[in-house]
């Protein structure tokens, strides 16, 4: 067989010139190439495990509670965890209001506008010997003005609260974690994101945008600190875009200590 082979392919090369030869050379180089080019291209595209893939750089969601690594199954919840900015109660859109009512419980509803800290100020100077918890209901708002409020409440000695079903986000918890005792109750949302610099509408883009936003970030995070509250908090604040809410499950609230009591049981008011 191999010597039938070898014949013809000797009659075959008398029978062709060389420039006949050279093509039939570089055909067979160029389907060589080709083939091998293939080969390459389907092993680069076959799934592989390697020292990129098999450990992918992890951010801050990336851990449980008590800073141990999570896998990829438990990672999938928590990313689910990041949702866009609920409606809020058009009450909550109004500047924040304050009232005064039974069992020292101080009402504070309604976005943080600046001044509000100073108006909250005001009112613990009138009533600050009544006052023993401040009950929270906010979207949010001023930062500056949520640290000064978090700030007072500490120096007071008063406790915060979210009630069930009643909100705290943005900036509010800055507020919230003033608390000497901070109780949440049943389904209580307590959410962060990111900071957002406010400018007017004439206002160029400065360079030292930058500086102010890691400034105030600064401030934020010795605030969370000096209050007792994780800083993982502010971890997941950073890394949750501003148009959307990181919102913790009870069991976070108390792992970060941002919830350190229970919330007060009030009894019922009589039906009439």
């Amino acid at each position: 067989m191999a010597s039938a082979v070898n014949r013809r392919l000797q009659a075959w090369l008398a029978d062709n010139p060389d420039e006949s030869l050279l093509r039939w050379t570089f055909r067979v180089v160029l389907a060589v190439t080709v083939a091998v080019l293939a080969a390459d291209l389907v092993e680069l595209n076959e799934p592989r495990v390697t020292s990129d893939t098999a450990s992918p750089p992890f951010d801050v969601h990336r851990e449980h509670a008590d800073g141990q690594p999570a896998s990829p199954a438990v990672l999938a919840p928590l990313l689910k965890r990041l949702m866009p900015l609920p409606k809020s109660d058009p009450a909550l859109e109004r500047p924040l209001s304050l009232e005064l009512r039974g069992g020292g419980r101080l009402y504070a509803t309604g976005t943080i506008t600046p001044g509000s800290a100073r108006t909250f100020a005001d009112e613990v100077d009138r009533h600050g010997e009544y006052i023993k918890t401040v009950v929270l209901n906010s979207p949010g708002g001023s930062v500056a003005d949520a640290l000064a409020m978090g700030r007072l409440i500490r120096a007071r000695k008063y406790a915060t609260e979210v009630e069930a079903g009643k909100h705290c986000a943005s900036s509010c918890p800055l507020v919230f974690a003033g608390g000497t005792e901070r109780r949440a109750g049943e389904r209580a949302m307590i959410g962060v994101h990111q900071i957002a610099a406010v400018r007017s509408a004439n206002a160029a883009r400065s360079d030292d945008d930058m500086s102010l936003a890691q400034n105030v970030s600064a401030r934020c995070q010795r605030h969370l600190a000096d209050m007792g509250v994780d800083l993982k908090v502010w971890m997941h604040a950073m890394d949750t875009p501003h148009d959307q809410l990181f919102t913790f499950k009870p069991d976070e609230l108390k792992a970060l200590n941002l919830v350190t009591s229970a919330p007060e049981s009030r009894p019922e008011k009589p039906r009439t």
